[in-house]
């Protein structure tokens, strides 16, 4: 039985939740220096070392080996999606993660496609 409690052991406490707060993990900070939408597929380059980064910064690249939105990140962290974009800003600022924007599904001013979405809320009205 090993004596070392996990990284999330230490952080959650069963009857309590989350012992530090959300915001602590991004220093404060709500505002993330890059736009992310939630939809956003973020990374990893390879080029910066866990070694380089604090424990949260880390864990967070390691949620982004292949292509992850920012609310997958978001969810597996078990934090907000204003902390999970702030340290997903970092990590693009630091050069260990890439972004990539979501493509819109189809062309917002299509007229069929508007068409549609209105003859399908009125049938549902």
């Amino acid at each position: 039985m090993s004596t070392v409690a996990s990284d999330e052991e230490m952080w959650l406490d069963g009857s309590a939740g989350r012992l530090v707060r959300p915001y602590t993990v991004s220093n404060g900070r709500t505002s993330p220096t890059k736009q992310l939408d939630l939809l956003s597929l973020v990374r990893s380059t390879g080029n910066v070392a866990h070694a380089q980064l604090d424990p949260e910064h880390a864990q967070t690249l390691d949620l982004c080996h292949g292509p992850t939105s920012v609310a997958e990140v978001a969810a597996h962290m078990r934090l907000p999606a204003v902390v999970a974009k702030v340290l997903l800003s970092d990590l693009v600022d630091c050069g260990a993660v890439t972004t990539q924007a979501p493509k819109p599904a189809s062309d917002p001013t299509n007229r069929h496609v508007l068409e549609a979405l209105l003859d399908g809320l009125q049938r549902r009205l």
